[in-house]
């Protein structure tokens, strides 16, 4: 077996580990508050988030040229640069599920993938800055478009029922809620699995086993599979920080933030932005929970969370940045 080919099959073992890992690590994504409300047991919303993040997972690849193709210039990324890029996330990913806090997979794998470019390089050179820019700009402008249409949607479903009695009305949105968390694991699919399939085609490429950066459609099946099947693993940890500790969450509330976000994600996909999915979720339940008042939310939980956001890139950057001195030294 040649090192080239020994590489790759470590990239794609490190790759599948990743998708799995961000799988039951993003569970909280789609399903927090569909359990959090009792709408669904946990058994029942785990199989059906896996479900449609395959699903969703198999509707584009816009985001994974963005990822693969956009970030690092392609000519200066061995099959070292790529493992040590997966090995940082994978690092960063489980540290944080460990600790029950809702991180960014898309951070950490774009963090991974600058530092260990960097590293390899012995500078910025290698960085493309219009992909790193258009990044940058989904993954800061989608929370705050999240947590607006969060508290826009609360505040016009509570008009639109304030007569309704509880009773009906919690009915109602109970119902409601099964589609919206169904969309939320699908926009969840279509964004956060293409990315790993964009790793693992600029690993092929770099390996010269395609010709053009272009997604087979093997790793399409292959990511997608992954990451379902670490959705099918849960994350229990995380699931009861987002659907319980931020505020506490009513069906019309779990409908609103889950619409409000799954819509931002979904629309990201559509147009190759990468985003996080989870800071888009967590700002989105933030957005409903601002509209009962400043109180309702617990901003001390909220302000870890978003620590971990600004952490998460500079962390994994040099995670990935040490995995590759390493690595360069065997390979």
């Amino acid at each position: 077996m040649t090192e080239v080919t020994l590489l790759l099959l470590l990239i794609f073992a490190a790759g599948v580990a990743f998708d799995f890992i961000n799988g039951f690590h993003d569970t909280a994504n789609a399903i927090a508050t569909v359990v959090s409300t009792r709408v669904l047991t946990l058994r029942t919303a785990i199989l059906m988030a896996a479900v449609f993040n395959i699903v969703g997972a198999l509707t584009g690849t816009a985001v994974a040229k963005t990822v693969g193709a956009g970030l690092v210039d392609t000519r200066a990324v061995t099959q070292s640069v790529v493992l040590a890029a997966l090995l940082g996330a994978i690092v960063w990913n489980l540290i944080t599920w460990y600790f029950g806090i809702p991180s960014s997979s898309s951070h950490a794998l774009i963090g991974g993938l600058l530092g260990a470019g960097a590293a390899r390089a012995g500078g910025f050179g290698v960085w493309q800055w219009s992909g790193i820019e258009k990044t940058l700009k989904g993954l800061i402008e989608s929370p705050l478009i999240g947590f607006a249409g969060g508290f826009v949607l609360i505040v016009l479903a509570s008009w639109l029922t304030y007569r309704l009695k509880p009773a009906v009305a919690s009915r109602l949105f109970r119902g409601l809620q099964l589609i919206s968390s169904a969309f939320m694991a699908f926009s969840h699919g279509s964004n956060d699995a293409q990315k790993t399939m964009g790793v693992l085609t600029l690993a092929l490429f770099t390996a010269g086993r395609i010709d053009t950066f272009a997604v087979p459609t093997w790793v399409i099946l292959l990511a997608a599979i992954a990451m379902g099947l670490g959705t099918a693993a849960g994350g229990k940890r995380i699931i009861h920080t987002m659907g319980d500790k931020i505020i506490r969450l009513q069906p019309i509330h779990g409908f609103c933030a889950e619409t409000a976000a799954a819509s931002v994600i979904f629309y990201a996909s559509h147009i190759g932005f990468p985003v996080s999915t989870t800071h888009v979720i967590s700002s989105a339940i933030m957005g409903v929970g601002s509209a009962r008042g400043r109180a309702a939310v617990r901003w001390s939980v909220a302000r870890q969370i978003v620590i971990a956001w600004v952490l998460t890139i500079p962390a994994c950057a040099l995670v990935a940045a040490g995995s590759y001195a390493v690595l360069s030294l065997v390979f």
